[in-house]
């Protein structure tokens, strides 16, 4: 098992993980409980590191304008508190898997399968140094139910590869919004406008940061990447990749190839679905 492919497994899957942000389970659950708008995905996903405040959920987060996040965190855990989140985030994805998917494929023999391989890998995350959001997510318990199981352990290996991804991103001096910038300029993830909406920069923020990476001959004049930029993000990820290949070599490559083989339908299914809304991803 080498690095790229290990990467390229990850990528596979992590919709049947991020899917999670966009069902509408998600969402009600956390409004029923008392909490509203963006608090539900903020506190949603930290909640396994506790009450903290906004600047631990943006310095995990990364690439969010701490400014978005202070209207929410940390006054959503006076409404909800971090263990009740966690409850209703995991029986959301519950409900939304075998609303997506057909209750017969969440209990089929092919959805066991997946878990056991997923949950070998997540299994063999090496350690949590440097790690914050994984070791959260590390603490809690494993679900019983196999669909539970497999986004659970998706999660881990996600939220591992998450916090490396922010450790290269510090490497190559790229702050949470010049990451974000350059990211959108790839044209293979987020959209602009999306990104910069969604993460809660300012246009004004935005323009900055592109001036930033321009002097650093890192976007052109039209706001595309040079090759020196292009040659850094190719560095940033495969930093990534390397920081997150244990969990897939001891999987290795005939199991990351099945895990695939069977993650793959199911994702392709939630994306046909619209689960993900318009604007998300670029090409």
């Amino acid at each position: 098992m080498d690095a790229s492919t290990a990467g390229r497994s990850a990528r596979a899957l992590e919709l049947l993980h991020s899917l999670t942000y966009f069902v509408p389970e998600s969402q009600t659950g956390l409004e029923e409980a008392g909490l509203t708008g963006r608090a539900c995905y903020f506190a949603g996903r930290a909640a396994p590191l506790g009450a903290v405040g906004a600047g631990v959920v943006a310095a995990t987060f990364y690439n969010f304008n701490r400014e978005a996040i202070e209207p929410f965190v940390p006054a959503a855990w006076s409404i909800v508190s971090p263990e009740r989140i966690i409850e209703i985030r995991y029986r959301a994805v519950g409900d939304a898997y075998t609303r997506l998917l057909g209750a017969d494929v969440v209990s089929s023999p092919g959805m066991a399968e997946a878990a056991e391989l997923a949950s070998i890998a997540a299994s063999h995350i090496p350690g949590d140094d440097g790690r914050p959001l994984y070791s959260a997510y590390a603490e809690l318990d494993w679900p019983e139910v196999p669909h539970l199981r497999l986004w659970h352990a998706l999660t881990l290996l996600r939220e591992h590869r998450g916090d490396g991804h922010i450790a290269a991103l510090q490497t190559a001096e790229l702050s949470g919004i010049q990451a974000l910038i350059t990211h959108t300029a790839t044209g293979k993830g987020f959209e602009k406008e999306f990104a910069r909406k969604r993460r809660g920069w300012s246009e004004e923020q935005w323009n900055d940061g592109v001036d930033a990476l321009k002097d650093r001959e890192i976007l052109d004049t039209n706001g595309g990447l040079t090759d020196h930029g292009n040659d850094l993000r190719e560095l940033v990820e495969d930093i990534t990749d390397d920081l997150a290949l244990a969990p897939w070599a001891a999987l290795g490559d005939e199991g990351a190839a099945r895990l695939v083989e069977l993650g793959s339908p199911w994702r392709d299914s939630v994306v046909e679905q619209g689960v993900f809304p318009d604007g998300v991803f670029g090409r």
